[in-house]
């Protein structure tokens, strides 16, 4: 809303008016205004679920295995963070926007579909919420939505080579026209580009381009579920997911302004996006809200995200990717999140397959380094585990600060390894 304004004003020479037309001054705003936002709604939103007894009931030892005893801390933080977020877009993005359009029904969906999770745990007293299917449903529906508006929307381009050229002391950006592409960046390789047409190639030139967006449509799908269900699982300790999730938004804010900078797409030799300069915008106001509920969402938490932020949060990092054609960088920078999946999905298959070796002692993999190879043989005696750790009871075990300390610094090396992938060709 502000950015038609001040657009508004600027075509009358009101002096200053120009500056929304600058993405950084809109994304340093968007940050601004998310981290008040936060911090402000955050501060009313506890009190009044407190007021309102809205909160963590006494856990018995099955919930709460470690002991923790966070009774009494409100829960459906999500919604602070969704408020910090759509608040500022609403400003000074450019609502007309097919990005801008596609970030806020991704946060609409998953947060509804989150809140309602946490609404049938809270009210319903059904500690599973809801059921799997329901939530699997709504992550299908938003990747269907996702994938087929990027293959039919006419907005929706990328120029595949950009270059630019000093030409009478002027530099002069050439582009390739603007296409729509089933290619997407992969890392480490100098041409840094896949075709998923190419892997239909079998089928002949008529068919192997709309074979190659059906496989887009449902790789949409798939990452949607994966990253969002893994920043489920990460959110198990004070201030994990919040913190995590900060630093990839930051670095897919970094992946949005290469990708709508002609100039840099060109010096990076990647695609360029025209009007994805709308995400760099989102993704701003989206590390400022997590910033913002981390100041109550750290230890000792005044308030838990639940599932109308775990899933909200997942499902933005996929879609932000999956607009960009970064989506074959998620398994990198969302490495803390995969290791998430594969730990859970380890415990799972040993529980199930009655086997009686694993590699983790729990998951997801948070838990694990909070449980003491002892407290594991006491409750699985006539099972194995690769990674035993040392020590007995207490002492063998982190705390929560350190475990969730040193997933963010692990999370900091894979951003910063996915930068460099661009320059290791």
């Amino acid at each position: 809303m502000l950015y038609y304004l001040f657009n508004y004003l600027d075509q009358h020479d009101f002096p200053g008016a120009g500056v929304f037309n600058y993405v950084t001054f809109r994304a340093a705003v968007a940050i601004i205004i998310a981290l008040i936002v936060a911090v402000w709604f955050g501060n009313w939103f506890i009190k009044m679920l407190k007021r309102k007894q809205i909160v963590e009931t006494q856990r018995d030892a099955s919930i709460d295995p470690y002991n923790t005893k966070k009774v009494g801390v409100p829960t459906m933080g999500g919604v602070i963070i969704i408020m910090a977020i759509l608040i500022p877009v609403l400003l000074v993005c450019k609502l007309h926007s097919v990005y801008t359009i596609l970030m806020v029904i991704t946060t609409l969906i998953l947060g509804i579909l989150g809140f309602a999770d946490d609404y049938t745990k809270t009210f319903k007293h059904k500690k599973d919420g809801l059921k799997p299917a329901v939530k699997l449903g709504g992550q299908i529906l938003l990747g269907l939505i996702v994938g087929l508006t990027l293959r039919l929307s006419p907005a929706v381009q990328i120029n595949e080579k950009v270059e630019v050229k000093i030409e009478n002391n002027t530099e002069v950006v050439q582009k390739s026209p603007d296409v729509k592409s089933t290619r997407t960046t992969i890392p480490f390789v100098k041409s840094h580009n896949l075709n998923y047409a190419d892997l239909f190639k079998w089928a002949g030139e008529k068919w192997m381009y709309n074979l190659a967006w059906v496989f887009l449509v449902l790789l949409t799908v798939f990452v949607v579920a994966a990253v969002s269900n893994g920043s489920n699982l990460n959110d198990g300790m004070d201030g994990m997911a919040s913190g995590n999730s900060a630093i990839i938004g930051l670095t897919l804010l970094l992946l949005a302004y290469i990708s709508s900078n002609a100039v840099t797409a060109s010096h990076l030799n990647l695609m360029y996006i025209p009007g994805s300069e709308e995400l760099v915008v989102f993704m701003a106001a989206f590390v400022g809200a997590l910033i913002g509920f981390l100041w109550f969402n750290s230890f000792p938490a005044q308030i838990f995200m639940g599932d109308t932020g775990s899933l909200t949060i997942g499902g933005i990092i996929a879609v932000s990717a999956i607009i960009m054609h970064k989506e074959l960088l998620l398994p990198l920078l969302c490495g803390v999140f995969l290791f998430e999946i594969l730990s859970d999905l380890d415990v799972k298959r040993f529980v199930k397959t009655g086997k009686k070796h694993r590699i983790w002692k729990k998951g997801p993999l948070h838990d694990h380094f909070r449980t003491s190879y002892s407290d594991f043989k006491k409750a699985w005696p006539n099972s194995t585990v690769t990674f035993k750790g040392h020590g007995e009871g207490h002492n063998a075990v982190h705390h929560e600060v350190k475990i969730t300390l040193r997933f963010w610094i692990v999370t900091i090396l894979l951003a910063a390894f996915t930068l460099i992938t661009f320059k290791i060709r």
